[in-house]
This record gives C-alpha cells, sequence and structure tokens, in this order.
C-alpha cells in the first residue's frame, strides 16, 4: 500500500492480498458525482435524438395545461355559485336549446304579478298576520329535471285545470310549512319554527297546508279570469315527487317560484305549470298586453266612443232596385225616363255602406223630399223569424 503526498487522496494497490472493503460510513462526500453526471450526459443525448426526429423538446413550464374545477363547470354550463340563472351557456345551452322560454308568453308575467298581489290580501286574512308574498322569479324547466331538484322533505299538490283538462304542481318547502303551522295554532313571535326532521307530516300539518293551497288556487283562479276561465281544484297533496308525476321528464314547463314572509317566518311555494296545460289558451298568452287591465285602457275607450257618436255617415235611401242589361245601361239617353215598381204608399229601404238598416215611407215636408222610418231591419227580420 502506498500513499501520496497529496492530502485527500489515497491509493490503493493490491500486493496480493484482499483489499479491504470501504466503510459505509466512510463514503467520500462526492460519492454521487459520477451518477449525476451519467444522467446529465443521458439527458442530452436523448435530447439530441429527439432533436434529430424533428420532435421539440418540452420547456419547462410547457407542459399540457390542465383545466381547474371552474373552467370546467363553465364549460359544461353548471353554475357553481349554485344561482338560477336565466342563461346557460356550454353543454347545458345546446341541451336546452329545445326548452320553450316563458318570455314567448308576454302575458303570463302580469298573470303572475297579479297573484303576488291577490295572495298578499288572501293570505293576510287567513293567517291573520302580516304576509308579504314577492315574485322570485320565473324560468322554464324540464319536468324531470325540477323533480329531482327539489329539497325534501316537502309537500306537493297536485291540482287539476278543469276547462285545460290538465293538471299542474304547488311545491310547498318545509320552512313555510312549519310557519303556516305555528302561525294558525298560535305560536310565539319571534321564535324561530321547529323543524323536525326523520318524521312525516302529521295530519294537523297537512291539513292546514291544505287549507292555504286551496286558498292560493282560488286566487289563481282569480288570476287567470281576464285570459280564461279556469277552475284550479287541488286533486291529491304528496310527499314523495315520483308519485307527482304530471307530466314526462322530457316535457317542458314554467316555474314560479314566490317567497312568503310573515315577519320572522317564512317560506317558499313554487308553481309549475306544464307547458300542454297551457296549450289551449297559448294564443291568448300570446298577446302584448300591458297593464293590470290587460290592454283596456278605460280614457281611450271613452275618447274613442265619443269620436264614433260624432262621425258622420252617409245613408241611402233606396226607392227600388231593377235588374237591367249592360246594353240597356250604355244606351240611356238624356231625358229619358225609367219605371220603378213602387207606388206612393211603397216602403222604402235605408242603406248605410251597402248595408241595410232602417226602412219607412217616402213622403214630403215642405219643399223637401223625406222619409219616415218606421222600424229597423233587425227587427222585422226577428219578427219574420228568419
Amino acid at each position: 500500500m502506498t500513499t501520496n503526498n497529496e492530502p485527500g487522496e489515497v491509493k490503493l494497490e493490491d500486493a496480493g492480498g484482499d483489499a479491504p472493503k470501504p466503510d459505509a460510513a466512510a463514503a467520500p462526500a462526492e460519492g454521487g458525482a459520477p451518477s449525476e453526471a451519467k444522467a446529465e450526459g443521458d439527458a442530452a443525448e436523448w435530447e439530441a435524438m429527439l432533436n434529430e426526429k424533428g420532435d421539440k423538446p418540452a420547456e419547462d413550464g410547457a407542459a399540457e395545461r390542465v383545466l381547474n374545477q371552474d373552467e370546467i363547470d363553465s364549460l359544461l354550463g353548471f353554475d357553481a355559485s349554485g344561482g338560477n340563472s336565466q342563461e346557460r351557456t356550454g353543454i347545458q345551452a345546446i341541451v336546452n336549446s329545445a326548452l320553450v322560454s316563458y318570455e314567448r308568453l308576454p302575458l303570463l308575467e302580469i298573470v303572475f304579478d297579479r297573484l303576488v298581489r291577490m295572495m298578499t290580501t288572501s293570505l293576510r286574512n287567513f293567517t291573520s298576520d302580516n304576509v308579504e308574498v314577492s315574485l322570485d322569479n320565473i324560468s322554464s324547466v324540464r319536468f324531470g329535471d325540477y323533480l329531482n331538484s327539489i329539497p325534501l322533505p316537502a309537500i306537493l299538490a297536485v291540482f287539476r285545470a278543469e276547462e285545460l283538462d290538465n293538471y299542474g304542481l304547488l311545491t310547498v318547502d318545509s320552512n313555510l310549512i312549519y310557519s303556516i303551522v305555528d302561525v294558525l295554532l298560535g305560536g310565539r313571535r319571534g321564535t324561530a319554527a321547529m323543524r323536525v326532521e326523520g318524521r312525516p307530516y302529521t295530519t294537523i300539518e297537512r291539513t292546514l297546508v291544505q287549507r292555504m293551497l286551496e286558498v292560493v288556487l282560488q286566487d289563481l283562479k282569480v288570476a287567470f279570469e281576464p285570459v280564461s276561465q279556469v277552475q284550479f281544484l287541488l286533486d291529491r297533496i304528496e310527499i314523495n315527487p315520483r308519485f307527482a308525476a304530471i307530466a314526462r321528464p322530457a316535457n317542458a314547463a314554467v316555474l314560479v317560484k314566490l317567497r312568503i314572509d310573515m315577519e320572522d317566518r317564512g317560506g317558499r311555494i313554487e308553481l309549475l305549470l306544464p307547458y300542454a296545460t297551457l296549450e289551449p289558451i297559448r294564443e291568448l298568452l300570446l298577446q302584448m298586453f300591458m297593464g293590470e287591465k290587460f290592454g283596456r285602457d278605460s280614457i281611450w275607450e271613452g275618447h274613442l266612443a265619443t269620436e264614433l257618436w260624432r262621425t258622420n255617415v252617409e245613408i241611402e235611401a233606396v226607392l227600388d232596385e231593377l235588374p237591367l242589361s249592360l246594353n240597356d245601361v250604355m244606351n240611356f239617353e238624356v231625358g229619358q225616363t225609367l219605371l220603378l215598381n213602387v207606388g206612393p204608399e211603397a216602403r222604402i229601404e235605408l242603406r248605410c255602406g251597402g248595408v241595410g238598416l232602417l226602412n219607412g215611407r217616402m213622403g214630403r215636408v215642405g219643399h223637401q223630399v223625406a222619409v219616415r222610418v218606421e222600424n229597423t231591419i233587425r227587427k222585422r227580420q226577428m219578427a219574420a223569424g228568419i
């Protein structure tokens, strides 16, 4: 074994004996340098091979970008905030592109505004409390999507529109159910309604909610009266949404969300009307009436009636009608006399715009020819049974 004079360097030579094994603890500090150099060499060789094949080496930070959850929700059209936005984007907009919008039935908004005002008064009388009803929004949904989105527990009331020969749905959430029960049974003010989980609604609770629903349906009937006479009758009350299926899951429907506040208590009630239910009165709902009188302006009606009474019209007194050929008419000469088949006491007809109105007899008043009206043509037709 020989040693060099240079410090830090030890050279071992085999002198016919076994060389001592180096101790693991005494490994040199730079023992990993050869492996790192070999790795760098391999990386350079691999990069050169990629350049020869025409592939561009991946740069730092140029790796394939991964979408985050917000971008995925925006692409699919889901609202991560949970808001009920009317504008759909992405794939959700494509799926719902065929969904009919309630804005194509503009009169519905006026009907529902009228319903809100009437419910405010009727529920005040029903609960003997200060009730405020507000309209949250009106939207178009698919019936199946709405059933899947109902927060349970809730009461679903199926009602029938008699004249429209179809059904609708009223959904009362749990907060409003307990608030109504608390108000009608004399609960204290200032205390929130107690919500009991894990049990079905009792008979008393369902009966009280049913009475409230009958009041709402009566108001809905009155709200639709300017459009059409429709009788809404409560058909049944369900707890499970599967038993409240009144339309196919893919059918479009109008969803109206109402908020009912009774000072420190309240809840939501939702009205769902399938478009199949509104189809018989669709032509009426397409009208662009503005105002709570549904297009009737009393001032304009009075002005129009006044001007009509002042309008001057021309009335023709027809003595007789003669069937003549065109040749005879073309050969008329000045001074020619036409003989009429009527006598002095014969009836003559008074016409306006070619329409017969009155019958009378011809006479003379001073130097003017006059007609004395005896009856109207309508009265004569009724007397003859025509």
